[in-house]
């Protein structure tokens, strides 16, 4: 497994701090997930649970889509896989989900996650479910999902080949 990862500064503006720390956690997941199978990336963890390196994919694909592009853009846009008709379709409906579609999907929304976010102030406000959010709140909740799931990538990597990891 490479890791090519750049770690955060420790020293550094708070927009550079966390922008950084948020590629950090995108290039954690990239690193969890090569080399594998589509296969490997569709084992679950362990019954009941229907978490899955893909599942974590596809979820954050729409974790970026959400908060960067509905809620600091305003873009009306449709949730990604279906998740209005079933919320953990990302998680659940791995079987015969295209391992490619997935990361071309996670990659196109982080690209454009990115330039929204280049393009707005930290304190430009969202607008969630009737509640204002601040581009500085989705950054540091965006850069928590990544974490808390990152924890379950590095679990789930281990349990698929034994590899483990930062």
């Amino acid at each position: 497994m490479t890791d090519t990862r750049t770690p955060p500064p420790l020293i550094g503006d708070e927009r550079t701090v966390l922008n950084n720390w948020l590629e950090w956690h995108r290039a954690t997941l990239a690193v969890k997930c090569a080399g594998l199978s589509d296969a490997q990336l569709r084992q679950r963890s362990a019954s009941p649970s229907t978490l899955s390196l893909l599942g974590l994919v596809r979820h954050l694909a729409h974790v970026e889509r959400v908060w960067f592009r509905r809620v600091l853009n305003g873009e009306d846009l449709p949730k990604l896989w279906d998740k209005d008709r079933h919320n953990d379709a990302d998680f659940d409906e791995v079987d015969t989900a295209s391992v490619q579609e997935a990361f071309d999907t996670w990659k196109e929304e982080t690209d454009l996650a990115r330039v929204i976010s280049a393009a707005k102030p930290l304190d430009a406000v969202g607008e969630r479910n009737g509640q204002d959010c601040s581009h500085r709140w989705i950054i540091v909740h965006v850069i928590e999902e990544y974490a808390r799931h990152n924890g379950h990538a590095d679990l789930l990597r281990e349990r698929i080949d034994g590899v483990t990891g930062e």
